[in-house]
């Protein structure tokens, strides 16, 4: 245990002051004594000193609880502590009524393509649309070639060309070529024309083609050149169109004449599908 320096002194002086009380109350015997709170002392002593404390009670029991004292004035607000934790989620609530609607807004970006649907159920068939205007035509065309044909033929038909039409509104452009010849006659003439199904053409008119000699008796003449016969025939019907190549008499002459069609080359018939002519 560590006294401090000061209680120490103080004690060694207390002691002193009673010792010298005591002496002083030993060796006088008269006049009247007074009695100090800390202890007896007489007239010729110029104070008491008090004595040593005594050791502290113990504490008291604790008293009975006070009333308690009426509320204090409301003080000041604090200052905002710190941000608390995120507190758990809540129970979902009730569904409120439906809002009234908003205005429209603007469109948005169109999305990417979606990815192809499944085809729908085969629809009826509508009616019959408009004619549209005419098409161009896809080219048919056939031709019917001849080497050396060599045909003395005086009258009747010399070759023939089938050909399919596929419509009933086209024409048919049709052409001979090759060697036509007329031989040891004077005034004389030979004709060659075309015939469709066996009749000639009638829309707009025949195809044909003659030749014509003079002075030609005594085989003084015996020319085989080429010839070239065209034209075109409207009003044919869709289907198989029989091409004919005739000779015959010229219109106008008489008897008969030394004719000869194809000599030493060949000869054709050309058939072609056209669209009808302009109005």
């Amino acid at each position: 245990m560590n006294i401090p320096l000061t209680t120490m002194f103080c004690v060694v002086v207390l002691s002193l002051v009673i010792t010298l009380c005591s002496a002083n109350d030993n060796n006088s015997s008269k006049g009247p004594q007074q009695t100090s709170p800390y202890g007896s002392c007489t007239h010729s002593a110029s104070f008491c000193a008090p004595g040593i404390p005594g050791i502290p009670g113990s504490p008291g029991p604790a008293g009975s609880a006070g009333v308690a004292g009426s509320p204090g004035k409301h003080g000041p607000e604090g200052p905002m502590g710190p941000r608390g934790n995120k507190g758990d989620e809540g129970v979902r609530g009730k569904q409120g009524p439906q809002g009234p609607m908003g205005p429209q807004g603007s469109p948005g970006v169109s999305g990417p393509p979606g990815n192809k649907g499944d085809a729908g159920a085969r629809g009826s068939q509508g009616p019959p649309g408009p004619y549209g205007p005419p098409g161009s035509l896809r080219r048919n065309w056939k031709q019917c070639a001849f080497k050396n044909l060599n045909d003395d033929k005086d009258t009747g038909m010399i070759k023939e060309c089938v050909f399919n039409k596929t419509s009933s509104k086209t024409a048919l452009r049709v052409y001979w070529a090759g060697n036509l010849r007329l031989y040891n006659c004077h005034s004389c003439c030979r004709r060659w024309y075309f015939t469709f199904n066996g009749a000639e053409c009638s829309a707009p008119a025949a195809i044909d083609g003659v030749v014509y000699m003079v002075h030609g008796t005594g085989a003084k003449k015996n020319l085989h050149r080429p010839r070239h016969i065209e034209g075109v025939c409207e009003k044919l019907h869709k289907g198989t169109v029989r091409v004919g190549f005739w000779v015959g008499n010229c219109a106008g002459f008489s008897g008969s004449a030394d004719a000869y069609t194809g000599w030493n080359s060949v000869s054709r018939i050309y058939v072609e599908e056209i669209p009808p002519p302009q109005a």
